[in-house]
């Protein structure tokens, strides 16, 4: 993680439905709006004006609950694979900003996560987390940085290795979940939550039908997510899987922040480190990244 320049070169923050967060405006009119609570962007808008990621309409922004769409980040557990709560601690803590400026082209924010008191009452660990949102053209990079610092606790007990398992929960908008088809998952080892099953995807697409909850592990190839809003191209490094999320009728008409018939209207498809937890020693650090593009040869 580089050193933060001045903190006079960030914006004023804005207010978000009472929340506060930074406000991206790169010089071709793409936008990006990211929540300090969670460390989580909650819109990214191209170029052409069009909202390209999924905020329910019942969002709850109360300072402590995850927000419903977006991008959450998802630290240091994902889901309930572990003894922590639900997804980790990190998308509900306070996040500081450490940088956001225009950059040439691009507009980035650098936002960072610590370990405090609360924190290690429930993982005793030291850690910082960065997360860096660029915004530029029809791309937006996402990047999570994790480190563990060499210093010892407050009581002179040497620092001692940890593992964590990582997400960036990004919730993309489409026109209708039941019409688009995600390529490039083809022949991936896959644990289907739905199902109770564990197998090789062999489908050319996937096409989600009902509720769909899978984890695609050492997903190396980029994904092409193809419906009649858009077509999107992701890539990610660091990250080793991919998982694919949309609750279905039934579930997502039942979620209390989610609104009626929105379900039909995103998919999750998320950068993630599950299968092999990241094991850091003190001094060590790992990065992890998503990039999503439009493809502008595409109809929306």
């Amino acid at each position: 993680m580089s050193a933060a320049p001045p903190a006079a070169a960030a914006p004023p923050l804005v207010d978000v439905h009472g929340l506060p967060a930074v406000a991206l405006a790169a010089p071709d009119g793409s936008r990006a709006t990211v929540l300090l609570h969670g460390g989580h962007l909650v819109s990214w808008v191209t170029p052409d004006g069009r909202e390209r990621l999924f905020l329910s309409s019942r969002a709850v922004f109360d300072g402590r609950a995850a927000v419903r769409g977006g991008v959450p980040v998802i630290f240091p557990q994902f889901n309930a694979r572990g003894p922590l709560p639900r997804h980790g601690f990190a998308r509900g803590r306070p996040w500081s900003l450490v940088d956001a400026r225009v950059d040439g082209t691009d507009a980035l924010a650098v936002l960072r996560l610590a370990d405090d008191a609360a924190t290690q009452a429930v993982w005793p660990a030291r850690f910082v987390v960065e997360l860096t949102v660029r915004i530029g053209g029809p791309r937006l990079d996402i990047e999570l940085a994790v480190e563990h610092p060499e210093a010892p606790a407050q009581d002179g007990t040497p620092p001692a290795p940890w593992r964590f398992t990582a997400a960036l929960h990004t919730y993309l908008r489409v026109a209708d979940v039941a019409a688009l088809q995600v390529l490039g998952l083809q022949r991936l080892r896959m644990e289907d939550a739905v199902r109770g099953t564990e197998q090789v995807d062999l489908a050319a697409q996937l096409v989600p039908a009902g509720e769909t909850d899978r984890v695609y592990f050492d997903a190396a190839r980029p994904l092409l997510l193809d419906d009649a809003q858009a077509r999107l191209r992701l890539s990610q490094q660091g990250f080793r899987d991919v998982v694919v999320w949309n609750p279905g009728e039934a579930k997502g008409e039942a979620l209390p922040d989610m609104g009626p018939g929105e379900w039909r209207h995103m998919l999750c498809i998320e950068a993630a480190q599950i299968g092999q937890p990241v094991a850091l020693a003190p001094g060590e650090s790992w990065i992890g990244r998503q990039v999503i593009e439009l493809d502008e040869a595409a109809p929306g």
